[in-house]
């Protein structure tokens, strides 16, 4: 083989090897060959259930503001819940799975969704405080929804949003998406529990991803997008920036050659 077909050929396997393919970059799909897209359910989000160091926020109203302000915290107007304020002025879980509300006390929280904390708060003041003519309305909520993602994304760090659902589509979306160089196909969900730790990879380049129990996060879940081997190589991310790299290793090749040989 002469050298120009030997030069051709090594440029062909640098751009098979190196060049990101479209199958790597696009989301959600259809990867079984039909045309037609099937109605696919959403796995069903489960009710959260609170863990120590979670984050509440509690707010107690009735027909006559002055009968409930004392069960409030100073500032926990609705204008005020912003994300520092809940931190200061929200109910935290401690270690024993409690949190403190003022005339109250304590409440066992741990284990609970926030709809049963909201019956179990709304039935203690109705039986010890207030008669149903008060028109008691409780509303409990997590202090915003809260997950870390790290990797190869285009914001990392711990985020939070103002919902009360969030997918990992959403979670991505959030943090400025996937770079060009990471892999959508193992992206990997951290989930604490009670009982331990559960780490699963899910492909979100598969349009099934959304029957997965990890398509619908959890408050504190960690996220983490790992790099395609093609950013470890450094030999370009496009076919332009792949050319690119052949033409200076060729230019500096030349170069060493004519320096040597004279």
């Amino acid at each position: 083989m002469n050298k120009s077909g030997l030069c051709l050929l090594l440029l062909i396997s640098v751009l098979w090897t190196s060049c990101i393919p479209i199958q790597d970059l696009v989301y959600l799909q259809k990867k079984d060959g039909k045309e037609t897209i099937a109605p696919i359910l959403a796995q069903a989000s489960k009710p959260y259930r609170l863990q120590s160091s979670d984050i509440l926020s509690v707010t107690i109203k009735a027909n006559d503001p002055k009968l409930v302000s004392i069960f409030n915290t100073t500032n926990q107007g609705e204008a005020s819940k912003s994300d520092s304020s809940l931190y200061f002025d929200g109910f935290t879980v401690d270690d024993h799975g409690n949190i403190r509300i003022p005339v109250l006390g304590e409440i066992n929280v741990i284990g609970f969704t926030v709809e049963e904390i909201r019956t179990k708060i709304e039935k203690q003041l109705l039986t010890d405080y207030f008669n149903k003519e008060a028109n008691i309305f409780v509303t409990v909520k997590l202090a915003g929804f809260k997950y870390t993602i790290n990797g190869e994304v285009g914001s990392t760090g711990t985020k939070t949003l103002f919902q009360d659902h969030v997918n990992i589509m959403e979670a991505i979306a959030n943090s400025g998406d996937i770079t060009i160089t990471g892999n959508r196909k193992a992206v990997t969900v951290i989930r604490q529990f009670s009982s331990g730790i559960e780490i699963h990879d899910i492909d979100l380049t598969d349009i099934n991803v959304i029957k997965s129990p990890y398509f619908y996060l959890q408050p504190n879940d960690y996220i983490y997008v790992k790099p395609l081997k093609q950013k470890t190589w450094g030999a370009g991310k496009t076919g332009i920036e792949s050319i690119g790299t052949i033409v200076t290793l060729l230019s500096l090749g030349t170069t060493v050659f004519l320096l040597l040989k004279n």
